[in-house]
């Protein structure tokens, strides 16, 4: 694929942030006595109009600390097919897009240590706009982890002009709920889309959410990581695990845009965790 300068930008961003944040849980596993590492799958998407489809790099780690986690970069462009355009904003005239990104949702092993997901994303059609954002996700709720991560994304939102902490913290809390259970998914974070205009002034305030994130995340696994769990605090995780994946089956936009663009189905459904119950 040919990219405009916005576009390389983004893109190399988000693979950096990729490579600073695998680096960082790899670093956790080491201190827990783990060798374990990211095994690293490219996969090339097939446009079916014919035009340049992209790829990405799937990356997944299996270890001590992360039972599951994968942190996925994809950088794509197509056409969307039939009526999925219409509701994509800025493609309901022309369907042709470009998307790039980074996704990354973590499954702990310890139900002491908050599951997590983030994800950023810069998106083309006839308009161009960033989104994203991160939410925390315990089995076993704790304040002082809930207080640290909305407290640091709440400062990133705070340096920048488009970070409307109140208004991207309830788009979390609304969007990360489960209608048909009538629960939260998890103790929120921040969610935005459609982050269009100045492109250097979004893209500042994004780059920052993921350095929220990494600044956050790896603090609050250090900070649980060794708390003593038993066979009770497992059978509520994994209960906790099957509703996450209820959320994001039924209701993910980005797993269905994954879907719907011919993305790479074993990156799409990493988010899955690798084991829970329904009772």
């Amino acid at each position: 694929m040919i990219l405009d300068e916005q576009q390389t930008a983004a893109r190399t961003w988000f693979e950096h942030l990729r490579d600073l944040i695998c680096a960082e849980f790899v670093a956790i596993e080491r201190e827990a006595g783990s060798a374990a590492a990211f095994d690293f799958i490219p996969w090339d998407r097939v446009d079916p109009s014919g035009g340049p489809g992209g790829g990405g790099v799937r990356g997944v780690m299996k270890g001590q600390v992360f039972e599951k986690v994968g942190v996925n970069v994809s950088t794509v462009g197509g056409t969307f097919e039939g009526d999925f355009a219409k509701s994509i904003h800025g493609a309901s005239d022309d369907p042709t897009f470009f998307a790039t990104g980074i996704s990354l949702v973590a499954h702990m092993a310890n139900p002491h240590v908050p599951a997590v997901h983030m994800n950023c994303r810069f998106l083309i059609t006839t308009k161009r706009w960033f989104g994203g954002g991160a939410d925390l996700n315990p089995p076993l709720p704790r304040e002082e982890d809930t207080a640290d991560f909305h407290a640091t994304l709440k400062a990133a939102c705070d340096a920048h002009v488009p970070g409307d902490y109140p208004r991207f913290s309830k788009w979390a809390d609304d969007y990360f709920f489960i209608p048909h259970r009538q629960v939260h998914r998890g103790v929120g974070g921040i969610f935005y889309d459609h982050l269009e205009g100045d492109f250097a002034t979004n893209f500042a305030f994004t780059q920052d959410v993921g350095r929220a994130f990494l600044d956050a995340y790896p603090r609050i696994v250090r900070r649980r990581m060794n708390d003593p769990f038993d066979d009770t605090d497992l059978a509520r995780m994994r209960a906790w695990r099957g509703r996450y994946a209820e959320f994001n089956l039924v209701y993910d936009r980005g797993t269905l845009f994954g879907l719907k663009t011919g993305g790479n189905i074993d990156a799409i459904l990493m988010s899955l965790p690798p084991l829970a119950t329904w009772e």
